[in-house]
C-alpha cells in the first residue's frame, strides 16, 4: 500500500540555519505515528512543510500521492492540524467557530456531527460560550475541533495535550484511537513521551533536523530495552555475592538493596536463583521495563555523543 505521507529529501534552510536536513520518511495509511525531538529539533518544521504552510528549501512531499505545492487545493482539504500555539478568534462562540472552519473547507457541518465534536472534546456545556472566555485547556481543545470539523484523512497533532489535565488527556487518547480505528492517519507530536507509548503504532526521532531512527514502537522498545530487577534486602550486605557481581548486579541503599539489568527477552530466574544460592534475605523485588523516555534519551545521547566524536 502506498503511503499516505511520503516525504523525499526535504529540506529546510533560514539563512545560516538549516532546521532540516535530507529528510525521508513515509507515514503508513491508518496508523499512529509518534514523531519525537528535542526542542528545535525540526519537528514543527516538518509539519509545516507537509500541511502547506512552508515552502521546503529542496525534496517533494506528497499527501495521498499529490504533491503539496502543485495540487495545495487536495492535500490541504486532506489534512487536519491541531498548531501547538493557542490560535482562536474571540468574537465568536465554540459552535460558531467550528462551523466557520468548517466552511474555509466548503463543508456543511450537520448537528451530529458537532455534537460528537464537541462531546469527544467534553465541550458540550460550553457550545454557546464564547471563545475568549474559556480556560486554557478548552481553548486546545477548541483547536483539536476546528481540526476535524472536515473529517480530514491525516491528522497532524503538534503537541495537543500541552496545558491539559490529566483526566482529559486520557479521554483525547481514547478519542484519537476512536479516529484511527475509522481509518484516520495521526502523526503526533508530544513531550509527554507516556503519551507516544500509549498510542504510537511507529516512532521517528529527529534531532538537529536528521532523522536519527523510524521504527515499530515494540521493535525499538525490544532492541533497546532491559528490565531492572531491584531486590530489597532484609539485611544489608557489604558486597554483592560474586554470582550476583558476575550478572552486573549493584549495591543501593547502602548494601540494604541490589539492583540488577536484565537483557531485553531474558528473566528474573538467574537472579532470584542467584540471590537464593547465596543465601540473602529477599524482604520484596521489584521490576522496572525500559519505557519509551528511556530509549528517547538514549538515541539523542548517542546522537550527541557522534557529532562531538
Amino acid at each position: 500500500m502506498d503511503p499516505v505521507v511520503s516525504i523525499r529529501g526535504v529540506s529546510k534552510r533560514f539563512g545560516a540555519l538549516t532546521a532540516l536536513d535530507a529528510v525521508d520518511l513515509d507515514v503508513r495509511s491508518g496508523e499512529i505515528f509518534a514523531l519525537l525531538g528535542p526542542n528545535g529539533a525540526g519537528k514543527t518544521t516538518l509539519i509545516s512543510i507537509v500541511a502547506g504552510l512552508l515552502r521546503a528549501s529542496a525534496g517533494e512531499v506528497r499527501v495521498l500521492g499529490r504533491d503539496v505545492v502543485r495540487d495545495y487545493q487536495f492535500t490541504r482539504r486532506a489534512i487536519g492540524l491541531v498548531p501547538q500555539e493557542l490560535n482562536f478568534d474571540p468574537f465568536f462562540t465554540v459552535e460558531e467557530t467550528l462551523r466557520i472552519q468548517a466552511g474555509y473547507f466548503g463543508v456543511r457541518l450537520e448537528e451530529a456531527r458537532l455534537v460528537e465534536i464537541l462531546a469527544a472534546l467534553e465541550l458540550v456545556a460550553k457550545r454557546r460560550t464564547n471563545s475568549r472566555a474559556l480556560s486554557g485547556g478548552m481553548k486546545r481543545r477548541l483547536l483539536i475541533g476546528k481540526a476535524l470539523v472536515h473529517d480530514p484523512k491525516v491528522l497532524f497533532l503538534d503537541e495537543p495535550t500541552a496545558g491539559v489535565d490529566v483526566e482529559l488527556r486520557r479521554a483525547l487518547w481514547r478519542y484519537v484511537r476512536t479516529l484511527r480505528a475509522r481509518g484516520t492517519t495521526i502523526v503526533l507530536t508530544t513531550h509527554y513521551l507516556e503519551e507516544a507509548e500509549e498510542l504510537a503504532d511507529r516512532v521517528g526521532v529527529i534531532d538537529r533536523g536528521r532523522l536519527v531512527v523510524v521504527e515499530d514502537k515494540a521493535a525499538l522498545l525490544s532492541r533497546h530495552g532491559t528490565r531492572t530487577l531491584r531486590l530489597g534486602l532484609a539485611v544489608p550486605v557489604a558486597a554483592p555475592p560474586p554470582a550476583l557481581a558476575a550478572l552486573g548486579a549493584r549495591l543501593l541503599d547502602g548494601g540494604a538493596a541490589l539492583e540488577v539489568e536484565v537483557a531485553s527477552g531474558g528473566t528474573a530466574g538467574p537472579v532470584l536463583a542467584a540471590a537464593s544460592a547465596a543465601g540473602l534475605a529477599v524482604a520484596d523485588v521489584e521490576t522496572r521495563r525500559t519505557t519509551l523516555e528511556d530509549v528517547f534519551v538514549r538515541l539523542v545521547a548517542e546522537g550527541a555523543r557522534e557529532r562531538r566524536g
